[in-house]
């Protein structure tokens, strides 16, 4: 039986200021993306994830946890899912966050679990489990890395030199952690909260490519057009097989 995924998106144009400055569009044409990604199925039974193999993971969080996927809440909002302009976004020139995007390793898990950040920024993987770690990550575009992290609080600083979406990260040590990172060369992304919920702010009036992915259910690509002072929706349904 196939299940459904519905992501439901609306474009307000409005008095949204960017932080990006490679953007010659004023202020008053910009717009935002606000949507709410939506299961429409029955929830799909989470997983009990097994962690006797490693005593230090039992005594953090317990010998069974539940899988970090996939999370849908009780009026069916789907946490997770990474949505982003794909392509028409013109001027690569925004400027790059000097605040790093922190990924975190704590209960043997990681979190967040998607995350993005931009081609340039400080990824911080941090431990804060009294317990050996390691994040592989397995890029197609960018370099591959892999890292070891035995003393709780030990930082390690990643940056992407090229767009990329999702880069997987895993764990050679607890084959149950999990990451994804969307690398994007500018601003226009978010992923999903915990009641499905999602927010792009600054979106400049323009031709576009939305895409939005999920680990589990797969990518779904729009093209949108925002006109200075329009209000748009798009649709985009998942289906698992």
């Amino acid at each position: 039986m196939k299940a459904r995924v519905i992501l439901v998106c609306a474009l307000i144009a409005g008095g949204i200021t960017a932080s990006a400055t490679g953007d010659q569009a004023d202020s008053s044409a910009r717009g935002r993306i606000e949507g709410r990604a939506v299961f429409s199925g029955p929830p799909p039974t989470r997983d009990l994830v097994n962690m006797t193999s490693d005593p230090m993971c039992v005594q953090q969080a317990g010998s069974m946890v539940e899988s970090q996927t996939p999370l849908v809440d009780a009026k069916g909002g789907l946490q997770n899912v990474f949505v982003y302009i794909r392509d028409g976004v013109d001027s690569p020139t925004y400027d790059v966050p000097t605040a790093p995007v922190v990924l975190d390793q704590h209960g043997c898990q990681y979190s967040p679990r998607v995350l993005g950040v931009r081609v340039g920024q400080r990824l911080e993987i941090l431990n804060s489990d009294p317990a050996l770690h390691n994040t592989h990550g397995r890029p197609a575009a960018n370099r591959e890395f892999n890292i070891g992290q035995p003393i709780q609080g030990r930082r390690y600083t990643h940056v992407f030199a090229k767009p990329e979406a999702m880069v997987p990260l895993e764990s050679d040590i607890h084959r149950w952690m999990a990451a994804f990172v969307g690398v994007m060369a500018h601003p226009f992304f978010a992923v999903s909260g915990p009641d499905g919920s999602f927010t792009i702010a600054g979106v400049p009036p323009g031709r576009y490519t939305l895409e939005a992915w999920h680990e589990r259910f797969g990518r779904q690509i729009r093209s949108i057009t925002i006109d200075r002072g329009q209000a748009a929706s798009v649709s985009l349904t998942f289906e698992a097989r």
